[in-house]
């Protein structure tokens, strides 16, 4: 083969690539990598971000003990890292996002629900990751001389969100193959950066290793119970939870021939390691002071230090919002919304700019964050329960493939509105509420108040929504599971009107 062969062979397949990313479609296997290192940088780099420190310093915030944070930290992300790769498994075997595979349980239009939330929190979490952003950068200005530290400088603020967000929205204007690329050539310094940020913190500053809370206000019994279990829903399980709707997007650009456990192992291990590494980061680092925000944790605790460290850890926000720009679009195309994919990822710029502003003046940062996180899971593990039931349970065996997830709207092989699923979601919304106690009174649920302030909210809403559909999802599953003939099994499926190209 000549040179200009190759090289016209390898353009071919950048096109190819290109042209079935701004679809809806299944990846085919011509389009997809047999790197399975990929899926771990993407998932650390989404990780390695300040919010990760501050979720850390929430948990000695709101009165808990070093011990008891790091607990929830590492049991309760544990526990949501391992059912994330069961998500993640379902983009290489589908080669769909996650929002088109909830067409099946939810129905071809009644899918617009969950697509719609998921497009809402994408814009949310992009402006709330920016935001922190903003917190550093002012930090960084403050030490340099540029801006009063005393000051709200909110004009600067706003000035440079909106240079970061359209620096967040170029990069994932090109598509997987630039988002992949960016994880893998900074994740390492990165990485880098922050362990030696972690040996000052750990060995040179005087962390407090016993701190055990606030002196004269100590939790204990059923306070401190109820503490661990809020920070378990914001910040341990309630994490790996909140990054269910995101897996298949990513993974469904993972060749099948990679075995499925490497798969598993990598992305898992991308997401658990930076998570638990930098909230103990940051919970140690909140022990000298309590202090939560993260321009402070480094600004007090790291001196002239902070200008080379602020500098590398802008990154990961930026690795983590390239990936909400991109789900805000693939999902937003879920709603069969006839827009190009990259018209979409800067509209989402636009959108999540406007949040920005809004989190620049709220004040208490610590109560919306948590009531944010746990907005999240009040959905996610409700969705995440039916997605689990219908294709581990119903799916298991049957030896379908995608295609239908792409029919055009009145389709025979697909429910219009699934009220199994929509039933199921709304069940397990409403447990997941009476069982949730936040900072703020609208999120603290009956049950909860009856049980001290006990938030079981995560579990209560999956179990729910989970046993609902499995009952009453089957049958309707089923019905329309025998029109689902041998040879339209293995049929390649058309776009769908209106994704062309968008």
């Amino acid at each position: 083969m000549t040179q200009q062969e190759h090289d016209h062979l390898a353009g071919s397949a950048d096109a190819t690539h290109a042209d079935v990313e701004q679809q809806l479609q299944p990846i085919p296997e011509s389009a997809r990598t047999r790197k399975v290192s990929g899926q771990f940088w993407i998932w650390a780099g989404a990780n390695l971000a300040p919010i990760n420190w501050v979720l850390g310093a929430l948990g000695i915030n709101i009165g808990l003990g070093f011990a008891d944070t790091v607990t929830v930290l590492v049991a309760g992300n544990l526990i949501g890292m391992v059912l994330f790769g069961f998500f993640v498994l379902l983009g290489q075997r589908t080669g769909a996002t996650g929002m088109v595979l909830g067409r099946a349980a939810f129905g071809r239009r009644g899918n617009y629900v969950p697509a719609a939330i998921q497009a809402v929190l994408g814009i949310g979490w992009c402006a709330v990751n920016t935001w922190i952003i903003l917190d550093l950068v002012m930090a960084l200005f403050g030490r340099l001389g540029w801006v009063d530290p005393t000051q709200e400088n909110y004009g600067w603020k706003i000035g440079v969100a909106a240079f970061l967000m359209a620096l967040q929205v170029l990069i994932s204007f090109f598509g997987y193959k630039a988002i992949a690329a960016f994880e893998k050539w900074t994740v390492p310094p990165t990485i880098l950066v922050l362990t030696a940020m972690s040996a000052v913190a750990w060995f040179g500053l005087d962390i407090d290793w016993s701190y055990a809370g606030p002196p004269g206000a100590i939790l204990t019994g059923a306070e401190r119970l109820a503490a661990m279990s809020a920070v378990m829903t914001a910040i341990g399980i309630g994490w790996g939870i909140t990054w269910f709707t995101y897996a298949a997007d990513y993974s469904r650009f993972v060749s099948k021939a990679i075995p499925r456990p490497r798969l598993y192992l990598a992305s898992v291990l991308g997401q658990f390691l930076p998570v638990v590494w930098l909230g103990v980061l940051g919970a140690s680092l909140a022990t000298k002071s309590g202090e939560i925000d993260p321009g402070q944790l480094i600004v007090q605790n790291y001196g002239a230090l902070a200008i080379p460290v602020l500098l590398m850890v802008l990154h990961g926000p930026i690795a983590t919002n390239i990936l909400n720009i991109y789900t805000f679009s693939v999902a937003t195309q879920a709603l069969d919304v006839r827009v190009k994919r990259q018209v979409l990822n800067v509209l989402v710029g636009f959108f999540a700019l406007a949040a920005v502003v809004f989190f620049v003046y709220q004040q208490d940062f610590a109560s919306v964050l948590d009531a944010w996180l746990i907005g999240l899971v009040a959905w996610v593990a409700s969705w995440g329960g039916i997605m689990l039931v219908h294709y581990y349970l119903f799916e298991r065996r049957l030896p379908t493939g995608p295609e239908r997830l792409f029919d055009p709207i009145g389709t025979q092989r697909l429910p219009v509105l699934n009220w199994a699923g929509l039933g199921a979601l709304a069940c397990g919304i409403f447990a997941t509420w009476l069982f949730m106690y936040g900072l703020l009174p609208a999120t603290q649920g009956p049950i909860a108040l009856a049980m001290n302030g006990l938030d079981l909210s995560w579990l209560a809403g999956g179990i729910t929504s989970a046993a609902v559909y499995a009952v009453f999802g089957r049958r309707i599953h089923q019905r329309y599971a025998t029109r689902l003939e041998p040879a339209a099994r293995t049929a390649p499926a058309e776009p769908e009107a209106g994704t062309r190209n968008g």
